[in-house]
């Protein structure tokens, strides 16, 4: 059962490295990388039950069986991010920097270049404080993808190609479902900007990641509460002013105030519908 145990777990080691070179400027933390993946898999070994007392202070016996019937936990989402940096030398030295205690599974360069920094498997530091309808660990059921852009520019078409090719192979892989492709401003609205409004959201409905509006909106009827239906998609609406904000810079995209018009309740409606 060991052999079996370690032969599941061991993709995790075993992916790590398949990624490091002997040479080049990451050698360094690619070493890194394996070792800490060795340290996961060494704690994945363990077979020890826990030593448990009761309220009397005495010992509960427990021994260890191991079950067949596992595998390895899977993503169920991907949030997108942009750097918010000058270059994708900066965000590559920042992710392996141990001070900034933040990371992502892959980023996404100018000129198309996917770097991938942690196994899909494994828990990326990219999300932080955020939540998404009842989850509030979303590092832990998320692929997080950084794509290299300073905030303040469009993103490019050979990056967004990356991307499109990127995202077709984890939904694939992982049957991620098409409303679970989100941004990092859709789970942290009071925080975070990204991936702001110039992301091509649109595009990416159109390849089945996310939704996005019709062209013919429908209007909502006179009970229809806006509070409700961005709470219902997922968003935090303890501050109602950021989620409005957030949600206009995913699917408006053109007013980021945090103001519902008739025209945002329109859209609000139509994309509320499809989730």
């Amino acid at each position: 059962m060991k052999n079996y145990h370690y032969a599941i777990f061991s993709i995790v080691a075993l992916a790590a490295l398949s990624s490091c070179s002997p040479k080049g400027p990451y050698a360094l933390t690619n070493k890194v990388y394996t070792s800490k993946t060795d340290s996961v898999v060494r704690v994945i070994e363990q077979t020890q039950p826990p030593m448990l007392v009761d309220s009397a202070g005495a010992n509960i016996p427990g021994e260890w069986v191991g079950t067949v019937n596992f595998n390895l936990r899977k993503p169920n989402y991907v949030i997108i991010h942009f750097t918010a940096q000058d270059s994708i030398q900066q965000t590559l030295k920042t992710f392996t920097l141990v001070k900034p205690q933040v990371s992502a599974h892959y980023v996404v360069a100018k000129d198309g270049k996917v770097y991938h920094m942690l196994n899909d498997y494994l828990r990326a530091w990219h999300a932080g404080i955020s939540r998404w309808g009842s989850i509030s660990d979303m590092n832990s059921c998320s692929i997080g993808i950084e794509i290299d852009n300073n905030g303040h520019e469009p993103f490019n078409d050979t990056q967004v190609k990356s991307l499109l090719a990127l995202l077709t192979q984890l939904k694939k892989a992982y049957g991620i479902p098409t409303s679970n492709f989100i941004g990092h401003q859709d789970i942290a609205p009071l925080r975070k900007p990204d991936p702001g409004p110039f992301f091509p959201w649109k595009l990416l409905a159109e390849k089945g990641f996310g939704y996005w509006r019709d062209y013919l909106l429908e209007l909502p009827p006179d009970s229809f509460d806006y509070a409700t239906a961005l709470k219902l998609m997922g968003y935090d609406t303890r501050d109602l002013t950021a989620a409005v904000v957030a949600f206009k810079r995913h699917f408006v995209q053109t007013d980021e105030t945090p103001t519902m018009t008739q025209f945002d309740l329109n859209i609000l409606y139509n994309v509320y519908k499809k989730y």
